[in-house]
């Protein structure tokens, strides 16, 4: 399976979570990335796939919510590299900065993380998804100095045109130790 697009759907109920995972793997061949609760009492679904299936799976999710729908959205043609850091257990190899993009909202970090990886060339280390981070997400990258600083400005912009924006920092030359607490 080609999987050129990522969906997600954001919801304020887990029961609804788990109805509208169903509804979504069944309305379309797409492969559940996740599907678990996250801070603050929501669940959040997340398929990849080819573009219409991703696009059918997320509307029929969305029409399954019955209420309790937080966010939804596609990214159509998504970065290999966003889909790869969703579900890396061990970091790959660091070269050089170290950039770190923090949002609140999951969809939102989402979005930047795929337009910075667009923007510049840097290699995507991981993505950490509300889970024990009080409802917000961040996304860590690595290159040379001037790529990432291109990389995090561009998911900057998109995260502060949303009004999501916690922190976006570029760490010319982070020491090891530093490296070694990612992931």
């Amino acid at each position: 399976m080609t999987e050129s697009s990522l969906g997600l759907i954001e919801l304020s109920s887990v029961a609804a979570g788990f109805l509208v995972a169903d509804t979504m793997l069944k309305a379309g061949n797409v492969r559940l990335v996740l599907s678990r609760s996250i801070c603050s009492g929501k669940f959040m679904v997340m398929v990849a796939g080819n573009p219409s299936a991703v696009q059918s799976a997320v509307a029929a999710g969305a029409e399954a919510a019955n209420g309790c729908l937080i966010d939804q959205f596609v990214i159509t043609s998504v970065h290999a590299d966003v889909i790869a850091a969703l579900g890396r257990a061990s970091p790959p190899e660091v070269n050089g900065a170290l950039g770190i993009l923090e949002a609140f909202s999951v969809g939102t970090l989402l979005e930047a993380a795929d337009a910075a990886a667009k923007a510049a060339n840097v290699v995507l280390m991981e993505i950490r998804l509300a889970m024990a981070l009080g409802g917000k997400a961040f996304v860590t990258m690595t290159g040379d100095v001037a790529n990432v600083q291109a990389a995090v400005q561009a998911g900057r912009d998109l995260i502060a045109d949303a009004g999501m924006l916690v922190n976006a920092v570029v760490i010319p030359r982070p020491l090891p130790e530093v490296y070694r607490e990612l992931i």
